[in-house]
């Protein structure tokens, strides 16, 4: 009986490890806006102008082995910031898990696409998931795949998403471990 009496007086969960928790009525909105200000200001990109996308539809991203190499750490912890924000950005999933698989060999062309991601979130800062709490229950999947996408590699990469109703509960975005011609 005591612990469900300090439970009561700790009080609505509002923030958990950097997820931002906002319940009311209606449903339950998480976000990390208070997270993504503070890679914008930890990255000196808190001023920038806003994307509207987090990648060009044209660009490639490449090895680019003749680019100017840059700070491996900096660009390392940009990357792993934004992994972190993927817990509540979907949207970003993508193009981060690309700029993750070349930060071995980080160079400036990467390191601008990293950027780009942070002219996004300026613009986004606020976006979260959403969960109403009178949605009807039916659960919904989609799932979709490119055939030997990846440029380098000629791998295929898949995606998925799961939503009882309206309200996004698992998204995944993967490379085949497989190369998808068969005398690869």
């Amino acid at each position: 009986m005591q612990k469900e009496f300090e439970m009561s007086m700790m009080g609505e969960l509002s923030f958990f490890l950097g997820l931002q928790i906002k319940q009311s009525k209606e449903g339950i909105f998480l976000c990390q806006s208070k997270y993504c200000k503070e890679i914008l200001k930890k990255f000196e990109m808190e001023n920038c102008k806003a994307a509207t996308t987090p990648m060009s539809t044209n660009y490639y991203m490449s090895v680019d082995e003749a680019g100017t190499v840059v700070d491996q750490t900096k660009h390392r912890r940009l990357i792993s910031s934004l992994l972190y924000l993927t817990a509540s950005r979907p949207d970003i999933m993508f193009i981060v898990c690309l700029c993750a698989r070349l930060q071995s060999s980080s160079r400036e062309s990467h390191f601008k696409a990293a950027k780009r991601i942070l002219k996004y979130l300026k613009g986004t800062t606020f976006v979260g998931l959403w969960y109403p709490s009178h949605s009807p229950i039916h659960l919904v999947g989609y799932s979709d795949s490119n055939f030997a996408g990846c440029k380098l590699d000629r791998k295929s990469t898949s995606g998925t998403c799961h939503l009882p109703g309206s309200s996004l509960i698992s998204w995944h975005s993967k490379k085949a471990s497989l190369c998808s011609f068969v005398n690869c």
